[in-house]
């Protein structure tokens, strides 16, 4: 096909379910592109020489490789490019922002819109997890004799098991919780990253020989010494998150009925609380009112209106233009009936004379000159304080380190914020440990972290090897 006749092709869209059938549901919005649909989205690529796309994505995936093979309907070939790059295209073809990564940098952009390179990326995962195969090309190589900790199932500590994994090192993945995936599974409501999906890519990794052991709390059940130490492990990566909730710190927090968004999401999604008959209680409200702009706050008050609040209403303290969330996120709760409450900042969580939540006091905000962000800074307008009712209130503003790690280590150094310090290969100044994901960069997103936990595997088969060459004189002798 000709540049000028995929030009002339315009991007296809995402089925979607009902918007009112899916507001009372957690079943999946977006339902994946029919074959022949992808074929003819990956037809619009035009298969650069200087692939642009490539430099946005943080897993470095050959992009137009794998679409072009989507374009010839060679899926299996498509699989095998995307595999070899990306240990988690299932999860990353969901949740990754690719309208501000590698999409951002297409060519198609500069004329009409990008090819929907994220949509192809889950096509393609789907298909291959439903045409499973024994691909030798992306399989590991015969066993360093090394083992490597990971501390953390989510997006980094996956990623950099797949890639030591197939680098031929032993690697053991240690999570604090009961199921492994870290924020994937509870932080990210089921609605946009089934569990399904999760799991599937986790068993593919262990299919590499990935160990997961899981309800292991490092910094408390062992410590990095324990790892390195009496564990015997050659290196360490860290990649526990940032998983400690950052509070208003306005009157009224302490009422029943006030959540961080990482506990009403983990009671959600993790434990089943969604489920009556769940041990774990959450509580459900006729109204509810979620605090922040970014994609958490977008995950927590969506999950809010299928737990039966109308309405669920989002508090943000800047304008819509200036919203972190995906934009596909933004419109998928305005078709599902979120209410948005934008320029608009709480003063106080308002109670009844039983202590439970009755409403939220806010306060209107104009927009003023930028910050150290770079977006312009809200401002109070005087007199415009006005109440919102509601019987839950959920503050997604963002997480900080969680010190119980790293205060077991003392020689690990750290920021004044309690975020670990790295070089530009991931260690940090501990010899051996090497850390990423949220714990090194502050709360950020999936893709990211992925990112992360690649180049510290590369980083860490270097250190692997080159301890190799400094004990082979000593193994001869």
């Amino acid at each position: 096909m000709k540049p000028a006749e995929r030009l002339k092709i315009e991007r296809q869209r995402m089925p979607a379910r009902d918007a009112a059938e899916r507001a009372a549901t957690f079943g999946e919005v977006n339902l994946g592109l029919p074959e022949q649909i992808a074929m003819r989205e990956a037809q619009r690529c035009l298969g650069c020489k200087e692939a642009k796309c490539i430099n946005g994505c943080p897993v470095r995936i050959n992009i137009p490789a794998f679409v072009m093979k989507v374009a010839e309907g060679d899926f299996r070939g498509a699989a095998d490019v995307l595999l070899r790059d990306n240990a988690l295209p299932g999860i990353s073809g969901r949740v990754c922002p690719q309208e501000v990564q590698c999409e951002a940098l297409c060519v198609r952009g500069n004329r009409g819109e990008p090819v929907a390179i994220g949509y192809l990326e889950r096509f393609v995962a789907d298909w291959a997890r439903s045409h499973p195969a024994n691909n030798v090309e992306n399989g590991p190589l015969p066993p360093s004799g090394f083992r490597v900790a990971i501390v953390g199932s989510g997006p980094a500590g996956l990623t950099a098991a797949g890639e030591l994994a197939r680098m031929g090192h032993a690697a053991t993945v240690f999570e604090a919780l009961h199921q492994p995936g870290g924020v994937l599974v509870y932080g990210i409501p089921e609605f946009r990253l089934p569990k399904e999906i999760v799991r599937s890519e986790v068993a593919a990794l262990k299919k590499l020989g990935v160990e997961i052991i899981c309800n292991v709390v490092i910094g408390q059940t062992y410590t990095i010494d324990d790892l390195m130490g009496e564990l015997g492990y050659d290196a360490v990566f860290i990649a526990n998150g940032a998983g400690l909730p950052l509070f208003l710190g306005i009157p009224g927090e302490n009422l029943k009925g006030v959540y961080s968004a990482n506990e009403y999401l983990t009671r959600s999604n993790l434990m089943k609380a969604y489920d009556p008959t769940s041990d774990t209680p959450l509580l459900r409200a006729k109204q509810a009112v979620v605090v922040g702009g970014g994609n958490t706050a977008m995950d927590a008050v969506r999950t809010a209106r299928r737990l039966g609040a109308d309405p669920a209403t989002l508090v943000y303290r800047r304008s819509r233009a200036e919203m972190p969330a995906r934009a596909e996120e933004i419109l998928h709760a305005e078709e599902e009936g979120i209410v948005f409450q934008f320029l608009t900042n709480p003063v106080e969580i308002l109670g009844d004379e039983k202590g439970w939540v009755r409403g939220i006091r806010c306060q209107r905000m104009k927009l003023g000159e930028p910050d150290a962000s770079g977006r312009a800074r809200p401002v109070p307008i005087e007199g415009s304080e006005y109440d919102i009712p509601c019987q839950i209130v959920i503050e997604a503003i963002g997480t900080r380190a969680n010190p119980l790690l790293t205060k077991t280590t003392p020689d690990l150094q750290v920021d004044k914020k309690g975020y670990i310090i790295v070089d530009e290969n991931g260690m940090t100044s501990k010899p051996g440990v090497f850390a990423g994901g949220d714990i090194v960069r502050g709360a950020a997103t999936v893709i990211l972290a992925m990112g992360d936990g690649k180049r510290a595997a590369a980083a860490i088969d270097r250190y692997l090897k080159s301890k190799q060459v400094r004990l082979q004189p000593a193994q001869i002798l």
